[in-house]
Parts: structure tokens; C-alpha cells; sequence
């Protein structure tokens, strides 16, 4: 059952099935949870060839493996490996890829915390960052180098919502024997076909929407043929794997991503749009909104949209008057992940640490991520916080 790539079923179908096997489970219909570091073997001749499914615990264990399985079939890639967070899967994505005297190619658009990957550790190993306009589109090959060999993508941007054409970049980046790899976490591969539109290695942060809850942290890449088994090599000689209940926690979610992605599309665009009529609001950036930049690019290759977006206040409204709208929120807190179950708001500012665009919102940014509370609570909560701006 764990194994469903290519049956005709739907993708919720597919979700429900996925990564269990009740007939190995003793007709549990959930798998237990694997922990462990020891494997013992049954003789001398074994241990000294390694006969076992797993070696060792860092080889994995049979949870893992079960999530592993489970995300290959769902992206359609040859193979996936889980890391302990989303930084996590970046950083073996990027590690997997270049080498010293490479140079890598980033939006400026980027996770920020990658960014500092990038430009702390990447750059002690003599790797040369270039961040580009994430809406630069075919003139990507402007920046390209005799010793480029990676093109990063991040689509939609986070924070500032630009989508990216990615069929076209990954185009030129083939063309130029340059490997793609995609942060593909606000859409998840049921909103986005990553491997579909040309990305080589495909990561997202479980942390978010597979996991669902905001209680567990885990990362996952999938990769094409080309980049599997390097990929897991790399994985391997770090051995950095997540924690057995996370993957079963993350199991958990995948039975309902379907149907939380899809509710936190319907809610979030409804209050997009109701934001859009709110006279306190100057622009509201989401992907699925026509006036969002690449909007008619995630009109084509996209096939809906999650619970994440931004708003830009009014120019009059003050950054002093802030705190009085954000410290009493009855729905909404404050916090800097996404994805699960409750409402959050965070205000931003990328001025500081954009090189290759000007972020200049002329207003207050506000990152919303929309729950599963009801709509026209969440609503009047807004509403109330912005009556407090004129206080």
C-alpha cells in the first residue's frame, strides 16, 4: 500500500493510502513508531555483510522509511530524504550540489534564513552567492557564469509573494548544465508539480502544512534520477535524520493535507479579498490576486494556493501605532512559522537585507497566515486591530 505512484487514484485518494501497509502492521491501520539505534543480526556472516534492511539507525527506520516512501510517490520524484527542519533540507540541498569555486545563483526573494546560509557557510567553503530578481525571468542568463553550477527558486518569494517562471527558468538553467532546486513549501507538491516544470531537487519544510499541528520540525527533499543518489549519499554521510515521532506525526498530517490545504485556500482568499476592500490597507500581496507580481504565471502552472500572504498598510499609518493593534489580538498571534491549524501575523521589513531589488512597500508589511478559525471571527479580530491604529 505504501507504494502508489501511477494507480489512477486521486491525489486525497493517494494521501490516505500513502506510507502504510496494515497487512505488515498486524492489521493496525497506522504503523507504530520505530525508535532506535542498535540493529542486531542473527549471525557472523551477516553482520559482516551487512545483511539487514536497516544497518544502523542512522540508515533509518522503518517510520522513516514509511514517510519517505510516501513523499516520493506524492512529488513524483526517484527519491526522497527527511532532515530535522526545512533550513535542514536546504542546507543538504545546497551541500549535495556545489562545490568550493562554484557559484550559485538565489532570488533575492529568498527565505531569509537560507540567505544566511548562503552567505555565512556557503561562503566559508569559497562558493560565490549572486541574488537575482526573483521576476527577472529569461534574463537569468545575464548572471550566468563560466562556474555557475546551481540555480535556486523560491516561488511564490517569502514574504513579498513574487511567483516565478520556473518552466522557464529551469529551461535555461538545462541548456547551461546548471542543477535547479525549488523551495516548494507554500504551495506543497499537491499546489505545485516541482519536478513537472523542470526542478531537479525539490524541498519543502514539513514543519509547515504536512505537519499541520505547529508541533513537530522536519524538512524533506525529493529528487529527480540525475540528483538521487548523490543526494542520498550526502544524506548519509551526515546522517542528520529526524526524530521517529515527527515522521509519525508528519504520516499523521499527510491523511489530511488535502483537505487542510484546501480549506486554508478558500479561507485565506476570501480574507484576501476582504482585505482589499479595508481602507486601511494599501495592497494585498497574494498569489491567487491579479495585482500580485506573477500572477498570470501562477494562473498557469499552479493548481490552487495555500493560507499565506501579505498586506501593505496605508502610508499614514504609523509603526508607533503598531503594537497597540498587534498586542491585542484575540485570534491572531504573533510567531515566525506558518502552516498550522492557527492564525498568525507578523509585520516584516526586507529593506535591510535585499541586494538585487528595492523593497520599498511605503507602508507597514504584515505577513498573515490564515487557520482554521471561523472566517468572520478572524475577520472582526482584523477589523478590531485596525480600529486600534486610530486610537
Amino acid at each position: 500500500m505504501s507504494h502508489m505512484k501511477n494507480n489512477g487514484f486521486s491525489t486525497e485518494t493517494q494521501l490516505t493510502q500513502l506510507g502504510r501497509d496494515p497487512s505488515k502492521q498486524m492489521g493496525f491501520v497506522n504503523g507504530p513508531v520505530y525508535r532506535g539505534s542498535t540493529v542486531v543480526y542473527p549471525t557472523l556472516d551477516d553482520l559482516d555483510h551487512r545483511r539487514s534492511t536497516f544497518t544502523y539507525g542512522t540508515a533509518g527506520t522503518p517510520t522513516i522509511r514509511d514517510l519517505e516512501t510516501a513523499w516520493t510517490a506524492l512529488t513524483g520524484g526517484a527519491g526522497t530524504v527527511l532532515s530535522p527542519s526545512g533550513l535542514g533540507s536546504v542546507a543538504l540541498a545546497l551541500l549535495t550540489t556545489l562545490k568550493a569555486g562554484d557559484h550559485l545563483l538565489m532570488p533575492d526573494s529568498v527565505y531569509s534564513p537560507s540567505r544566511t546560509f548562503c552567505d555565512q557557510f556557503l561562503k566559508k567553503m569559497n562558493v560565490e552567492t549572486t541574488y537575482y530578481d526573483p521576476m527577472i525571468g529569461e534574463n537569468i542568463r545575464s548572471l550566468i557564469k563560466e562556474n555557475t553550477t546551481v540555480l535556486f527558486l523560491e516561488s511564490p518569494g517569502s514574504q513579498t509573494f513574487e511567483v516565478q517562471d520556473i518552466p522557464a527558468l529551469t529551461q535555461i538553467a538545462k541548456a547551461h548544465n546548471i542543477t535547479t532546486i525549488i523551495d516548494n513549501t507554500w504551495a506543497t507538491p499537491l499546489f505545485f508539480d516541482a519536478h513537472k516544470h523542470g526542478c531537479d531537487l525539490s524541498l519543502e519544510a514539513g514543519t509547515k502544512y504536512l505537519g499541520g499541528h505547529s508541533d513537530l520540525l522536519l524538512g524533506m527533499i525529493s529528487a529527480n534520477e540525475k540528483w538521487w543518489k548523490p543526494l542520498r549519499a550526502t544524506y548519509d554521510l551526515f546522517a542528520m535524520l529526524p526524530g521517529a515521532e515527527d515522521c509519525f506525526l508528519a504520516l499523521r498530517g499527510l491523511r489530511t493535507l488535502h483537505i487542510r490545504l484546501k480549506e486554508a485556500e478558500q479561507r485565506a482568499l476570501d480574507i484576501a479579498q476582504w482585505l482589499q476592500t479595508q481602507p486601511e490597507v494599501a495592497k494585498v500581496l497574494h498569489p491567487a490576486l491579479p495585482d500580485c507580481p506573477g500572477h498570470e504565471i501562477w494562473k498557469r502552472d499552479f493548481t490552487g494556493s495555500s493560507g499565506l500572504f501579505s498586506i501593505i498598510l496605508k502610508p499614514e499609518i504609523e509603526r508607533t501605532k503598531l503594537a497597540n493593534m498587534l498586542d491585542h489580538m484575540q485570534l491572531f498571534s504573533m510567531g515566525f512559522s506558518w502552516g498550522g491549524f492557527e492564525s498568525l501575523i507578523t509585520p516584516f521589513d526586507c529593506r535591510s537585507y535585499r541586494t538585487a531589488t528595492v523593497w520599498n512597500p511605503n507602508g507597514i508589511a504584515l505577513r498573515l497566515q490564515i487557520g482554521l478559525e471561523g472566517v468572520e471571527d478572524l475577520k472582526a479580530d482584523l477589523r478590531a486591530g485596525f480600529d486600534r491604529l486610530h486610537q
